[in-house]
């Protein structure tokens, strides 16, 4: 199988072009296999770009642990470069399917050279049902949540996939890798969820660190940082457009007039290769 080692802010895919060769049945398996940071590739996740009947591409990405969730912002900004790269593609703004619906993203170019990648996140999605979370009224914000006997104050948010914010005094002393494993599997959050942990800095910068489901404590995650300027303009905590500030780098958000939000971020190529299945 012929790869792609791709990183957005340190969170790191294997990207491998499905028109073009054959891959196994159990996708899961496989991602655990290649993504294994000792017996595989190592990544937080594999990314496979697929023909479409709705879009130019389709994007499928499995964690490492084998789970397949609906979307991922640092992923896709990863498969717009290798679209565009590779030839698949030749526009620099296109289409691409994925389980959370349609995105946009376009790749931001100087003399021939992509510097980034702004995507078109679409529209948070904000009713308990649609995110989903098991929590009463119309909007999850502000809301308490008991965890091991301790209270914390949550907002939550879909951005295709879920997230449950945290606003922190020290996002630095935060126990993200003892805490978020316990909100993921929290019962009021019925397909487990992505948990961020925010501290403000001011009304455009917020600093952010995030435990993934499926991938635990990553460097970055593009779609935890569309929920969280989502969270922080809704608890009145920043503007609507934010920088926010990752362990892996920098990210900028706008929840824009129409609703929609846009990320905009690199996306680079690490090493190619040829795994054995």
């Amino acid at each position: 199988m012929e790869f792609l080692k791709m990183q957005g802010l340190g969170n790191d895919f294997v990207v491998v072009d499905a028109y073009r060769q054959e891959l196994p049945e159990d996708l899961g398996s496989l991602a655990q296999k290649v993504c294994h940071r000792q017996f595989g590739i190592g990544a937080d996740g594999l990314v496979l770009v697929l023909p479409s009947e709705k879009a130019a591409v389709k994007m499928r990405i499995f964690n490492a642990d084998g789970s397949e969730p609906e979307m991922c912002g640092n992923g896709i900004r990863c498969l717009a470069k290798y679209v565009y790269e590779s030839g698949l593609c030749p526009r620099t703004e296109f289409t691409v399917e994925t389980l959370a619906g349609v995105l946009r993203p376009e790749l931001m170019l100087e003399k021939g050279r992509i510097t980034g990648v702004k995507v078109d996140m679409g529209e948070p999605r904000l009713s308990p049902d649609r995110i989903p979370v098991l929590f009463a009224g119309d909007k999850v914000v502000g809301q308490p949540l008991e965890v091991q006997g301790e209270k914390y104050v949550v907002t939550a948010v879909s951005m295709g996939n879920p997230h449950c914010l945290i606003f922190v005094d020290d996002v630095s002393q935060t126990p993200v890798k003892s805490l978020g494993p316990l909100i993921e599997v929290h019962p009021l959050f019925p397909a487990k969820i992505n948990v961020e942990f925010v501290e403000i800095v001011n009304k455009k910068e917020v600093k952010m660190r995030v435990w993934e489901r499926g991938a635990g404590e990553t460097l970055a995650c593009g779609t935890g940082a569309c929920a969280t300027v989502v969270a922080c303009a809704l608890n009145g905590k920043t503007d609507r457009e934010i920088t926010v500030h990752l362990l892996g780098g920098d990210l900028i958000l706008e929840w824009a007039p129409n609703n929609h939000v846009f990320m905009t971020g690199p996306a680079e190529a690490v090493f190619e290769g040829r795994y054995f299945i």
